[in-house]
């Protein structure tokens, strides 16, 4: 079979069919993702398509290109995102869509590619595994997945209930409760912030896919969680709680109310989202029963260079975390967004 690779730019059904068709596809392999990318950031991005000689596509390969002073030009298959990389029917396809990757390693002057894979391409050596993505097993009811839960879980999410905390699910309509509670929690972890129009976006291109989800404290919310699913799947890719409350448990009752509304809409998996093995959030997720399952992010090198380590445990960015954890929140709120968007 002759299978050719072009940039595809058209209208996104055909790809979308496609990825609707593989089994590993995962949400970020959708086509809506990178409006979402163009739309908030500004990237430039390259969606590889290898289709056979019936002109029908057989493999994908969103890429987005980043560029800034201090990390370089690179290729990342997805960032801001946890999954993406290759996805094909034909292993035909697997090899040309690479080959055509290779090219635009040289083409577009990037010192890497990165391909965020949930299984091993054997094709591509140079492979970290330090991270793992954290999935629970849902069960068919509520009733059953609360039995099977810890002790102390179940009694922190209690304890949440007793303090009076609600929770409440929307759209567009608790975006602010959400931003204001993500901005406090990434400044006191030394992260920069997203801008609020990159959530608002992912909002407006996958209304039915999307919720939102806030605990709230007398009107005001403590935590809150951005939801999305895909297929039988609903992860959690953004969560943060102000850590004055944490004496009430909000993260808990969140956590367990998010779980609820996935198994009310018959999701049969609950994605934590991705975590280094033995750190805090990994030992919280384990808490409720999430299993690691490996994440494979895969590169392609230019000669001679190095695996890259754009990573907040680069011991090169400790300084500038905690300068950064101390600055006042008004100014990480404002520069924060001009510099999350160059780290993927």
């Amino acid at each position: 079979m002759v299978i050719t690779t072009h940039l595809y730019n058209e209208d996104g059904k055909a790809w979308d069919a496609f990825v609707t068709a593989q089994q590993s596809s995962t949400n970020y392999h959708q086509y809506g993702w990178r409006k979402v990318v163009e739309k908030s950031f500004g990237h430039r991005t390259m969606y590889l398509a290898a289709t056979d000689c019936h002109n029908k596509i057989c493999g994908v390969l969103p890429y987005v290109q980043m560029k800034s002073r201090m990390f370089g030009s690179f290729l990342v298959s997805l960032p801001f995102f946890n999954y993406g990389g290759l996805l094909v029917s034909d292993d035909s396809a697997a090899a040309m869509l690479l080959n055509a990757s290779r090219k635009m390693l040289s083409g577009t002057g990037a010192g890497h590619i990165e391909l965020r894979h949930t299984k091993m391409c054997a094709e591509i050596k140079a492979t970290k595994q330090n991270k793992v993505t954290m999935l629970l097993d849902l069960k068919k009811n509520e009733e059953e997945q609360w039995s099977g839960l810890d002790a102390k879980v179940r009694n922190q999410v209690r304890k949440a209930e007793k303090s009076g905390l609600k929770t409440v699910v929307g759209g567009s309509d608790l975006l602010d409760g959400f931003y204001e509670v993500f901005c406090r929690n990434m400044r006191d972890l030394g992260t920069p912030v997203y801008g609020r129009n990159f959530f608002s976006n992912v909002l407006g291109e996958f209304p039915d896919t999307t919720r939102i989800i806030s605990v709230i404290q007398d009107g005001r919310t403590i935590a809150s969680a951005i939801m999305t699913w895909y297929k039988d799947t609903l992860e959690v890719p953004w969560a943060s709680s102000n850590r004055d409350f944490r004496a009430l448990c909000p993260n808990n009752l969140l956590y367990w109310e998010a779980i609820r509304f996935a198994i009310g809409m018959g999701a049969r998996t609950f994605d934590f989202g991705r975590s280094t093995p033995d750190e805090g959030t990994y030992k919280f997720k384990k808490q409720w029963g999430a299993r690691p399952v490996q994440l494979y992010w895969q590169y392609l090198l230019r000669e001679g260079n190095a695996l890259p380590e754009v990573n907040p445990t680069n011991p090169r960015y400790r300084l500038a975390i905690q300068a950064w954890q101390r600055l006042p929140l008004m100014l990480t709120n404002l520069l924060g967004p001009h510099i999350v968007r160059c780290i993927p």
